[in-house]
């Protein structure tokens, strides 16, 4: 594709990119075929290879106004397109270069209600004891909740007991902003998990966001830090000999696998986050290079649908990874149908774009119930939580299983 990007983005590192991955497209199509939202609205402009070209108008000064806008706020990021392009397009780092230039472009200002919600989002969620302090208080009020609020409140969970032992073996974890209140025992799960395998995970205390939220909000800055501080809380283990670190939240893994890239000009930490991005793993892909036997299970589950939220097959690039790992230790696995697909969660969007997220949730749930499971697993606390509005059976994360 042939480019001519003005001279206020072209003059930048992240206008370069953008610009070279614009050459990479050569807009064949074959994205909006597993596009979510172009299966949903037909529209163009709702795919990737309409919004490609209505981010190049955008680089290159072209008028465009507000529904531009709108178009690329519907977009889930969920790479799903990154899969299925035959040119090995980075279409998720174009939107993220793209919607950061829109949110400094001074004609595309968001209204005042916009803007507030997303500064929220970016005060609340990555900020872990706010977080648990709101959600404690509407789990107290849930019963006298409108029935609207009430199922997007989550059950009160506990952790259970964390291992005490240590082992030579040592990985770490992150405790991320929204799992250790909403989900708490999914750490203790997979610390007791790797306990019997002779593993010990510890939880750094001063790690704390990933920084995705920011990050995806086009706070880019603000995210940046977020890494920064991680990095730094990381890095005594590391230099200690940890071996990996582990992520139980893919949408997590996938942002922490990136800091290498997305720090790469910082003069201070890049060698450290390359190091990070190369030490991180799903806990699925950890699980499959070690002897699984002691984990096979002495009790059925009954049968379980597995939902691979988009950051882990599509960005994460671990597809069918945690099947292997679930049969492997007995689990009964029932079909799915249209795996590609997003459930709606993609972080922030349920609560930016509720009702097409509401949609594709109700799609997802169909195309993971078509087998009649007794439950649902995932990878991902926002896939977790999301489901778990509407769906029939328990949901919870996969460790769980094996944890049992």
């Amino acid at each position: 594709m042939q480019t001519n990007l003005v001279q206020q983005f072209k003059n930048t590192a992240e206008g370069q990119e953008a610009e070279a991955i614009l050459r990479s497209c050569v807009h064949c199509g074959f994205c909006t075929a597993t596009c979510p939202t172009y299966q949903e609205l037909n529209d163009e402009r709702d795919g990737p290879r309409g919004r490609i070209y209505l981010m190049k108008e955008f680089l290159e000064g072209g008028d465009v106004t507000s529904k531009t806008r709108d178009h690329l706020d519907r977009c889930l990021t969920c790479r799903s397109c990154e899969t299925t392009c035959p040119s090995g397009v980075e279409y998720g780092r174009l939107i993220d270069i793209s919607r950061g230039f829109m949110e400094q472009t001074e004609s595309l200002q968001r209204p005042a209600r916009e803007r507030f919600m997303r500064w929220g989002l970016r005060r609340v969620l990555p900020n872990s004891r706010l977080f648990g302090f709101l959600l404690g208080l509407g789990q107290f009020f849930q019963p006298v909740l409108p029935p609207a609020l009430k199922t997007k409140v989550p059950p009160r969970r506990t952790a259970g007991r964390w291992p005490t032992g240590h082992h030579n073996r040592v990985v770490m974890a992150l405790a991320g902003c929204v799992q250790p209140s909403a989900t708490p025992g999914t750490n203790a799960a997979a610390a007791r998990v790797l306990d019997r395998l002779g593993i010990t995970l510890v939880e750094a205390p001063e790690a704390g966001c990933c920084g995705a939220v920011s990050y995806h909000l086009s706070a880019h800055d603000e995210g940046l830090e977020y890494m920064r501080r991680n990095i730094d809380a990381w890095w005594p283990a590391i230099e200690a000999g940890a071996e990996a670190i582990i992520m139980t939240a893919s949408g997590c893994g996938a942002m922490v696998q990136d800091y290498g890239h997305l720090l790469r000009d910082d003069p201070v930490y890049a060698d450290k986050a390359r190091k990070v991005s190369e030490l991180t793993k799903d806990l699925g892909e950890f699980l499959l290079e070690q002897d699984l036997s002691p984990l096979k299970l002495e009790q059925s589950p009954g049968k379980v649908a597995f939902h691979c939220p988009c950051t882990l097959q599509h960005a994460m690039k671990q597809n069918g990874v945690v099947e292997q790992v679930l049969r492997k230790a007995g689990v009964d696995l029932a079909e799915t149908r249209d795996k590609h697909l997003c459930c709606g969660s993609a972080g922030t969007y349920s609560v930016l774009q509720p009702e097409l997220s509401q949609k594709l949730l109700s799609n997802k749930l169909k195309a993971l119930t078509v087998d009649q499971p007794d439950r649902i697993v995932t990878a991902n606390i926002g896939c977790q939580l999301h489901l778990g509005t509407k769906a029939e059976v328990p949901v919870q994360h996969w460790i769980e299983l094996l944890d049992a």
